[in-house]
Parts: structure tokens; sequence; C-alpha cells
């Protein structure tokens, strides 16, 4: 069942979200940032800071274990003011291929319909090339936007769907 993030999700949401950088990005990111810089205990007071003051719209797939993590809203893109975005997705790397990332993107979609978008749109790690063919088998293409995050040292390319 996905459901909204409370606030005793935030550790285990924490852990996901910190293991699923590490397992992602590693190669990509450098090892002092996933393993200096991206700490359980930090990625707690951020997810509890955000819950808190409603900084973000954040969901969870938990079916007696909680699997996976994602957050949505409104695109922060100034040239998408009328899109839905992705902001993230992470899954418990050993629960990864079971069709829990697929459901919740789907679920994304679901809540960008509902609200009356018309297009998601989403930024993926230039390298990550196991997340951008997950995102095209989901029917998400690149759309010629790109940005360099200084503080990973990458880019990210965008991608969007229309819905």
């Amino acid at each position: 069942m996905i459901r909204a993030m409370e606030l005793s999700d935030v550790p285990r949401v924490a852990e996901i979200h910190v293991f699923g950088w590490r397992n992602a990005y590693r190669g990509i990111v450098s090892d002092d940032h996933l393993f200096n810089k991206m700490l359980v205990s930090k990625r707690i007071d951020v997810f509890r800071n955000a819950i808190t003051n409603k900084l973000t719209e954040d969901y969870v797939l938990d079916d007696g274990i909680i699997k996976a993590m994602l957050t949505i809203g409104s695109c922060r893109d100034e040239d998408k003011p009328c899109s839905f975005e992705l902001w993230g997705i992470y899954v418990e790397p050993l629960m990864k291929r079971q069709g829990i990332g697929s459901s919740m993107v789907k679920y994304c979609d679901e809540k960008a319909i509902e609200r009356g978008f018309g297009e998601v749109c989403l930024w993926v790690l230039e390298k990550n090339i196991n997340s951008r063919l997950f995102y095209k088998k989901l029917g998400y293409q690149t759309d010629g936007k790109e940005k360099h995050i200084d503080f990973l040292a990458a880019t990210e390319i965008r991608y969007s769907k229309p819905l």
C-alpha cells in the first residue's frame, strides 16, 4: 500500500534513501559524498523537518515493511510551470526488480492526473544508466534540458512524459 509518510517512518526512509544513493550512484558521485556526507542521521533530520514543516509531499510503499519512498509535487523548473514533478524515488536496494519502483511512478502519474496536470517531469543523473532505462521503459523521454550539480560534480538530464 502506498501512503503518506509519517514521522514514525522517517528512520526507515532515511535508510532507504542513503543506501539507495550509495547503491545507485557509486562510481558516479564521490565516495566521500556517499559515505561521509550522506549519513542516515543527517537524512533523518532532513525528513523530520520536511514532514513537520510540510516542505515536501512524501509517500512510502508499506506492506508490513517500508520498501520504498517517493517525493512528488509541482514542477520546480521555471520553464515547466504547468507540469508535475517526480522529485525523488528510492527503493530498498535489496528489493529492486519486483515492480515496486514502477508502482511508485504509476502512483506519481495518477496523482498528477488527479490534480489536472498533463505532464510529469523528473531529473536523472546522466551517468545513472539503470535509472535512465527504467524511466524510458515507463514512457519518459529526455526533453533536452540538462543541469550541472556542482556539489556532486555530476550532470542531470530532465525526462518528461505527457499524461
